[in-house]
This record gives structure tokens, C-alpha cells and sequence, in this order.
């Protein structure tokens, strides 16, 4: 879908009620941090969601990785659903290799075991508190765009009345079968990479020796993961049973796969749920079109190995709420640039977990001997070569992930900015104001511009640092520099 000028758009009135500055469509984890974040910087945005007021705890995400926890310490969250998860720091890979998470870089060098229902309820509720408008039981119909805005049409559940939406932008954070991204034309190639998975969660008569298992035979692979409430996340598959979506599940399949890829069924009972899905590998060629975002599932799917899904979705609303704050408040020297770097820095990464998560997956499914000699290569690759683990874990954390920077750019420019000390606290307790953060060698008396916060090294260290509000380093020199300094606060702030 072209952005266009028709008359009949620019003149169309919406209810007075629903005509915020960002409309978003979706209210997973993806579209609540978006909403969340775009609220707190002071942008008017509704949530359109499909579903009925109230979050089903049937859901397959669980695993919180370590630039994730990263982000919600940047909003005060992240110690709060740590308090009601399990902290796993190794993980066992098919027998051959232990990856030791502690060796991250971070301040949480652990994978947190919490179910996605969690983190909803948790960005749900800053979102309200936020004052973001939520219109549950609400479905989009289509939308069009015009050089100003974007026109929504949407429907009330079961053939309810209809409502109208203008906004000046529209984010799609509405899953895999996105209507935003439908209502685009915009495809979704790809296939499903693995079908008839079996999902649960159990409790068991005999806890694992490694918390996080990953292992396979020959036809069945098996993940197990705490949840820390006596519960365990225990996902499986079986080349020889190849069920559809909808076709009945029960413990019996379950502990069958369990004793194939694991050796025992762990005494595997009490179901809290149980379900069969497929997992697809898609991915959208644009993720903007317009005054239209793509985020999360809508922009892209990939196979659950490494637990990155969700994960990848909330750095994209990461990424892409402070560039639409900034356009709208009018804080950036070239907005249109601005909101075109989501696409340009997110699109890359989102590729990479596709090839990341499928690499991992086919790893578990090898079957024949060739198949299985290159996982126990791999595997012990990863175990003998630390580089080679270190680099695999930053990219499935998160925290190895960074953006192309400009050609003489400072190597820093565009890299994930660890929890530095600061003077005055840590550099992820500045960033909850949503804004940049200068960080300067102590007695540097320069003024910081409005939307920029103000720091100083805990350290005697010299060089100085632009931090943007999604925790990534946007300029750096490791010496005085003013007119460079000048240059990046005008092009990044829009003030000098």
C-alpha cells in the first residue's frame, strides 16, 4: 500500500474520542512496552486489541533474555519479574556441551524462566498507569493513509458497532496473521520449519540435573525449563507423529518424546496446559510503509530454539518508540530518517534470529548420521572454542547485538552500552527518563539540551558518550571533541 492524498481520507472525521497521536494494533508484549513507552513520553496512543479484557496464560514464550532484562531495568521493571521467575545461568545442549551464561557481560548474566502472561501483566500495567487508552474486544477492519495521518476503521467484537481511528502513525504489533500487514499488502514469505510441537506445563517427579535441558535422539528432541513455582515448561516433538495444530494432545505423547530424546519421562503430571502447535520462519520485506510500523510477530516468526521471539519483538518496540516520540515532539533534525533507521536497524537483526533460531532447530532435529555429526561438531566447537560460545551467546541474549554505524564512526557508534557507573548511580537508572544520556569525564561543565540527561563517569575514564534512550551508543570520542559533540546533540536532538 502507497501512502496517498485522497480527498475523501484528509476530510474523514473519527470519534472525537479515538484520535491519539500512535494507534497501535496488538496488545502482546511487543505492542504494550510500544504503547507503554510512547505514553510515558508524553504521546497520546491507543491500544486496539481483539481479544477480551483479560490475559490467557496459555503462552508459549517463557524465556527473558539478558538485553531484554536489560531494557525493562532501563523502565524500572526488570527486578520485579526477576522477584517471580527462575534464573537459570547454564544451559545443557544435547549432552556434548554446558554454555555458562554467567559468563555475559551484563548485569543479568542468567536466561529468567517467566511466562509471557507475566511480562503482559507487568507492561499492561505501566502502560495504564502510563495513561494509555485501551480498546479491548476491538477488531481492525482496514486502514488507509494520507500525508498527514492514518485513517482506521475497526469493529466491536461479534458484530459490534463500528469506530473509526485517526492517527498521525499506526503500529502493527498484532502477531503472525498481522491484518495491519495484510491491510498493507505487504507479504510474509517463508514456511513452517517444524510442525506438531508439544507443549506443557508439568511438574515433575524428577527435577533435571542442568535446569535448562535441550536434547534429541535420532527422531525426538526436548526442552525443559523451571518456571520456579514447582511447574516446569516442557516442550517436545516426535518425527513419527506429525498431528496437525487441532489434532488432540495428551501426557501420554509427551512422555513418550521425553523418553526418547531425554532417556526418562522425569515422572511428568499434573498438566496447568497442554496444546500442539507449528512454528513458521517468516519474515516481512519492509517493516514501514508510510505512516505504518511493523513490529514482532507482524514483522517477522521464527522457530522457537533459543527462546528469541518474544524477545526480538520487544528490542523492535524498543527501538521504535523513542524515534516516534522523538518525530512527534519535534526533537530531531530529520524525523523521516529517523523513523526509517527502525527498518534499517531492526530488519538485519530480525534476519539473523531467523538464521540463528533455525540453526538451532534443525540442529535438534538431525536424523541422519551426516545430520548428527555436524551437532556434535558444533556442539563441540562451542565447548572447546570460548569465542565461538561467547559470540553464540551474545547474539541469543541479545546483548552481542548491534547497529551499522557510519564509516568513521567511533567503534563504540552504535553497540549496546553496558550498565556503566555513573557519579550519581548506573547508566540504566538515567535512562528510565526515556531520553539521551551524555555521559562526560567528571569536571566537563558543557550544558546538556533539552531531552538530554546530564552524567558524568564514576571513573576517571576521558571519553564521551551519547546514549540513546534504547541504551545504544549513537556518537563517542575518546577525546574533547566539542564540535563533534555539537554535530551529534543537532542531528540526534535536534538541539545543540
Amino acid at each position: 500500500m502507497n501512502d496517498s492524498s485522497d480527498s475523501n481520507d484528509s476530510i474523514h472525521t473519527a470519534d472525537p474520542a479515538l484520535t491519539p497521536d500512535v494507534l497501535v494494533v496488538g496488545s502482546g508484549p511487543t505492542g504494550l512496552l510500544l504503547a507503554g513507552d510512547l505514553a510515558a513520553a508524553g504521546v497520546p496512543v491507543t491500544v486496539v486489541e481483539r481479544r477480551p479484557r483479560g490475559i490467557s496464560n496459555m503462552t508459549r514464550a517463557f524465556g527473558v533474555h539478558a538485553r531484554t532484562l536489560e531494557m525493562l531495568d532501563a523502565r524500572g521493571l526488570a527486578d520485579e519479574l526477576i522477584k517471580g521467575g527462575s534464573a537459570i545461568d547454564h544451559m545443557d545442549m544435547f549432552g556434548h556441551v554446558t554454555l555458562d551464561l554467567t559468563r555475559l557481560r551484563s548485569r543479568f548474566p542468567f536466561l529468567l524462566v517467566s511466562p509471557q502472561y507475566e511480562m503482559e501483566r507487568l507492561l499492561e500495567r505501566r502502560a495504564v498507569a502510563e495513561g494509555v487508552q485501551f480498546l479491548y474486544g476491538t477488531e481492525l477492519l482496514s486502514l488507509r493513509q494520507d500525508h498527514d495521518g492514518v485513517t482506521a476503521d475497526l469493529r466491536e467484537a461479534d458484530g459490534g458497532r463500528p469506530l473509526t481511528a485517526r492517527s498521525r502513525y499506526l503500529v502493527g504489533t498484532d502477531g503472525a496473521r498481522s491484518g495491519v500487514r495484510e491491510s498493507l499488502g505487504v507479504p510474509f514469505p517463508g514456511a513452517a520449519v517444524i510442525r506438531s510441537i508439544v507443549l506443557a506445563d508439568v511438574r515433575l517427579d524428577t527435577e533435571p540435573d542442568v535446569m535448562l535441558t535441550v536434547n534429541g535422539s535420532g527422531d525426538s528432541f526436548a526442552v525443559i525449563a523451571p518456571f520456579g513455582d514447582g511447574y516446569f515448561r516442557v516442550m517436545g516433538w516426535n518425527r513419527n507423529h506429525q498431528a496437525p495444530d487441532t489434532a488432540p494432545v495428551d501426557l501420554d505423547e509427551l512422555r513418550g518424546i521425553a523418553r526418547e530424546a531425554l532417556g526418562a519421562d522425569l515422572g511428568l503430571h499434573d498438566p496447568r496446559w497442554i496444546s500442539r502447535f507449528h512454528s513458521d520462519e517468516r519474515q516481512a520485506p519492509s517493516y514501514r510503509v508510510g505512516r505504518v510500523f511493523l513490529a514482532g510477530d507482524a514483522a517477522h516468526v521464527h522457530s522457537p530454539a533459543g527462546g528469541q521471539g518474544m524477545n526480538t519483538g520487544l528490542q523492535d518496540a524498543a527501538n521504535l518508540s523513542w524515534k516516534l516520540a522523538a518525530a512527534l515532539r519535534g526533537r530531531v533534525a530529520d524525523p523521516e530518517a529517523l523513523l526509517d533507521s527502525y527498518e534499517t536497524e531492526r530488519h538485519p537483526v530480525g534476519a539473523s534470529v531467523l538464521r540463528s533460531s533455525g540453526a538451532l532447530v534443525r540442529l535438534a532435529m538431525a536424523h541422519t548420521p551426516l545430520q548428527r555429526a555436524v551437532r556434535s561438531l558444533a556442539t563441540r566447537s562451542l565447548k572447546a572454542v570460548r569465542p565461538i560460545a561467547d559470540k553464540a551467546l551474545g547474539m541469543i541474549s541479545g546483548v552481542g547485538i548491534s547497529y551499522r554505524a557510519e564509516r568513521g564512526s567511533h567503534p563504540l557508534t552504535g553497540r549496546r552500552a553496558p550498565d556503566l557507573g555513573l557519579a550519581d548511580g548506573r547508566l540504566y537508572e538515567a535512562l528510565r527518563r526515556g531520553e539521551f544520556v551524555l555521559v562526560t569525564p567528571r569536571g566537563a561543565r558543557s550544558a546538556a539540551p533539552e531531552g538530554v540527561v546530564r552524567a558524568h563517569w564514576r571513573s576517571g575514564r576521558g571519553s564521551t558518550l551519547l546514549v540513546r534512550p534504547d541504551g545504544y551508543v549513537a556518537w563517542a570520542s575518546d577525546n574533547p571533541d566539542p564540535a563533534g559533540l555539537h554535530a551529534a546533540l543537532d542531528r540526534w536532538t535536534g538541539h545543540a
